[in-house]
């Protein structure tokens, strides 16, 4: 099954420099440490002279939890910020245009500019969507601040609840698109694809949901993929959201203004930023996104955070909690797949 050891050294390998920290494909490892959905990594980028092509790699999809492709442009999103904050950490500022992105191809041009060495930027291989029971303690209104200053990018609205009411409120829908989600067969399946229930599993794929990183035990590949529909049962697992989110110190819901691939890579950028900055104050953060991927619970879910007629985005719990381990990531080398101009 592989060693937890082997796999620290495994992931300090895919966090670390390059050896020209100054190069393109330096800021595509960057742009690889995003959040993404199931942890797919569902991109791929071309290299040329000062740009870098990100591209939508269709063939890690996830249909059944999302079968508009919504979180997979989120995703872009993400990397498309982290990209633009190393740009400018190595003096370089990225330009794009995000209309673009409606054929799932975006093009990152980079200018020569000042150096911007952001907290944001030293946070993005410490970053990670920590999937475990957090303390319960508050996060000050002076962070709550930076962490909304942070996030902010034009086209998105951003919900912060930590008034305890209201985030029972959205617990309920948590549990019952949780629910929705386990009793379906297809989205069990999907899941399991998607799982790697070992250290050698994870390193050898370099993606998915590596099962320590969740807080479960390690076993070989084929005793979960047995064993798996046994204990992935509805009962515990609303029991587990249900101590994450009253652990927490609040909740964010990201709202974009429209429905669109562009809008759902800003929402991908806003979170990004949203993610780094927490990361920078040592407050934790983890998706629970089920009222927003199982459709009926999204019209619930605009209301209770006060903008109807929207489709909420994602919904993020944050709070101060211990790390657990990174999820893996695919090299640079594999996911680069020609240097040209572009």
């Amino acid at each position: 099954m592989g060693s937890m050891r082997e796999y620290a050294a495994f992931i300090a390998a895919t966090r670390a420099p390059l050896a020209d920290p100054a190069s393109m494909y330096d800021l595509v490892r960057f742009a690889t440490l995003a959040a993404n959905g199931h942890n797919t990594q569902p991109w791929r980028f071309g290299i040329g002279t000062n740009q870098v092509l990100m591209i939508a790699d269709v063939a890690r999809r996830t249909p059944v939890v999302d079968p508009d492709d919504h979180h997979l442009f989120v995703s872009l999103g993400c990397a498309l910020e982290n990209l633009s904050i190393a740009g400018a950490a190595r003096g370089f500022h990225a330009e794009s245009n995000l209309h673009d992105a409606e054929q799932g191809r975006l093009a990152v041009h980079f200018k020569p500019g000042p150096r911007e060495n952001s907290p944001l930027f030293e946070a993005i291989p410490r970053r990670q969507s920590t999937r475990g029971v957090y303390d319960g303690r508050p996060v000050s209104e002076a962070d709550l601040r930076l962490l909304l200053g942070a996030a902010r990018v034009p086209g998105v609205d951003i919900v912060v609840i930590t008034e305890r009411q209201m985030m029972e409120k959205i617990l309920e829908l948590i549990i019952e698109g949780n629910t929705a989600q386990i009793e379906d067969a297809s989205f069990v399946r999907e899941l399991k694809d998607w799982i790697r229930f070992n250290p050698r599993s994870a390193m050898q794929k370099g993606d998915g949901l590596f099962s320590a990183s969740t807080g479960s035990p390690i076993v070989p590949t084929w005793l979960g993929s047995l064993f798996f529909g046994q204990f992935f049962r509805v009962d515990s697992e609303n029991k587990k959201y249900v101590n994450q989110v009253r652990s927490s110190a609040g909740l964010a819901v990201f709202v974009s203004e429209r429905e669109d691939k562009e809008s759902w890579i800003r929402v991908g950028r806003s979170s990004q930023r949203f993610a780094l900055q927490a990361t920078a104050l040592g407050v934790r953060h983890a998706f629970v996104n089920q009222p927003v991927e199982v459709h009926r619970f999204r019209a619930p879910l605009a209301g209770i955070v006060g903008l109807p007629n929207r489709r909420p985005d994602l919904v993020m719990r944050f709070g101060y909690g211990p790390a657990l381990p990174f999820s893996p990531r695919r090299s640079v080398a594999a996911l680069v797949e020609h240097e040209s101009a572009i």
